[in-house]
């Protein structure tokens, strides 16, 4: 409870500073340019870690590529193979207590993660305003705890920043209350702010003796596609179609829940079998940027990767039924294959042979500038009507 006794802070008692706050991994990438730019600004703020996604490879190591400072406050790691309810309350109550501690005007949460709903609840509940990055997505898919949770937080945002214009338009048609900003997507800010020192620091091409454009990269690790068995297991056989119908090698940094769900289901003795794959642990932001810049095509479940695929060019084939990144189907630089294994050949086979000459539908790399602008009162009328333009020509 706050200081003076009540459940909710009062406006004038808030402090000029914004909080951000991250969890996982695309939220730490994503994140990392507003964090930047909130710095450089000298606008005060702090970073909030909820302790979602905590190990070296898949956290801490992002915040030393990035160049980020520590989190000023860091909840404790969520307890492996929590319930989506029993992880989003106990960060809901630790956010809180931060937040009533630290007493920001504005927090600022990006994407789908338990994490973001945890914040934009604290916050909303203790009428501190919401800022909610990457506004507007939609699958469509109700089966997919991120889809539950980004139209809850969409609905109790003040500012939604929306990365294109059809996730405005989705807003829009949803009419949600809070105010509605295009400002393109931070992802092609933090692409364009490190994809050359990775080309400088990263050793991961040397260090694995991959071929430049010659290989094929994965990832898995979506609930629905790693903890039921029958699915998992079509998608490993997908990967075994892969490499034994196609000359590439096959890379995949295993996702710890992946890993995990391998063991649980005995998928080891597998995996072990398929031709041209290598398994290896998960790797820092730099060296992935590296391996998907390098592949001939990345095979993934994740959202993200969606995105950077397509900013870098790299051929994308998503192994699920449908993508709240539609974006990247319309350019044609992602397609759409599910989980059954010919038809995961398949969309590998034509995917390889497409030209990456698609545009890039998701902003011009200032989009943390055009957020910063709206989070400290700066008038918009000047870049809105120009991005938008732009962004309507994709």
């Amino acid at each position: 409870m706050s200081e003076n006794g009540l459940k909710v802070l009062d406006r004038k008692h808030l402090s000029d500073s914004v909080c951000v706050i991250v969890g996982t991994r695309p939220g730490i990438i994503k994140m990392s340019p507003i964090i930047k730019e909130l710095s450089w600004r000298q606008v005060p703020s702090f970073t909030l870690h909820t302790g979602q996604h905590y190990s070296y490879e898949m956290d801490k190591k992002f915040f030393e590529d990035l160049g980020l400072p520590k989190p000023l406050y860091h909840l404790p790691q969520c307890k492996p193979g929590s319930l989506h309810g029993e992880q989003t309350a106990n960060m809901l109550s630790g956010i809180e207590s931060v937040l009533i501690e630290a007493k920001p005007r504005l927090v600022l949460v990006c994407g789908d993660a338990n994490t973001n709903l945890a914040g934009a609840l604290a916050a909303r509940k203790l009428q501190i305003e919401v800022g909610h990055v990457e506004s507007g997505l939609r699958s469509n898919d109700w089966r997919m705890p991120e889809e539950h949770n980004r139209v809850i937080i969409d609905h109790i945002s003040d500012y939604l920043f929306a990365p294109t214009p059809r996730a405005r338009q989705n807003l829009a048609d949803d009419n949600v209350k809070g105010k509605i900003y295009l400002t393109g997507n931070t992802i092609v800010d933090a692409l364009i702010q490190h994809v050359e020192i990775a080309e400088n620091k990263s050793a991961i091409m040397k260090t694995l003796s991959l071929p430049k454009n010659g290989y094929i990269l994965t990832t898995i690790h979506r609930e629905e596609n790693v903890d039921h068995i029958d699915t998992l297991t079509e998608i490993i056989k997908g990967l075994e179609l892969i490499g034994g119908n196609l000359d590439f090698p096959i890379v995949l940094p295993v996702h710890p829940r992946t890993k995990k769900r391998f063991s649980d289901f005995n998928q080891w003795s597998k995996l072990a079998g398929i031709q041209n794959l290598t398994i290896i642990d998960p790797v820092g932001y730099l060296d992935f940027l590296i391996l998907l810049r390098n592949a001939a095509l990345v095979l993934t479940d994740s959202g993200g990767i969606q995105e950077e695929s397509c900013i870098l060019h790299t051929p994308c084939v998503t192994l699920r039924e449908n993508t709240e990144r539609q974006e990247t189907v319309y350019v044609k630089s992602n397609t759409i294959a599910g989980t059954k294994p010919e038809r995961i050949l398949n969309a590998v086979e034509r995917s390889l042979e497409k030209e990456a000459d698609w545009p890039n539908p998701f902003g011009d790399g200032r989009a943390a500038k055009r957020i910063i602008d709206v989070s400290v009162g700066i008038p918009v009328t000047e870049w809105a009507s120009a991005l938008d333009n732009k962004m309507r020509l994709l």
